[in-house]
């Protein structure tokens, strides 16, 4: 972090547009003007972003590693908590969350449920295809 400057909700507000963009996430300040035209997202995800706390934003669209890497070269300081109007604050989860195993263990059978479905219905298919030819026969 570059100085580690403490900003106030309603400053950091102000940095809202394509020349000048400015978000908040996890409670430090980040200057994403420069990366507008390399996100991946486009710059019109970002602007989306400002005016806000967009940590439920940046951590819902599940950022690669290299991205997250990449945060610490554009942050500029911190944001006061206190000037954060509350229903705009997002409580940061930790990657240590129990929901998170329970999603995880969750997530595991709906993938396994999705690829054993369609194989399920194909072997049902070729059976009664199969069926079908040896009752004609």
């Amino acid at each position: 972090m570059a100085g580690g400057k403490m900003y106030s909700f309603e400053e950091v507000r102000k940095h809202n547009v394509r020349k000048d963009c400015w978000l908040i996430i996890a409670g430090k300040v980040y200057d994403v003007t420069a990366f507008m035209e390399e996100h991946p997202g486009g710059d019109e995800v970002l602007l989306a972003c400002t005016g806000k706390d967009a940590t439920a934003d940046f951590v819902d669209i599940g950022h690669s590693d290299s991205a997250k890497e990449m945060m610490p070269q554009y942050c500029i300081g911190e944001v006061d908590a206190a000037t954060v109007p509350a229903k705009l604050t997002y409580a940061y989860a930790s990657d240590a969350s129990p929901d998170k195993a329970a999603t995880s263990a969750a997530g595991a059978w709906a993938t396994l449920l999705r690829l054993a479905v369609p194989v399920l219905l194909l072997t049902l298919a070729l059976a009664m295809q199969s069926y079908g030819k040896a009752k004609a026969e």
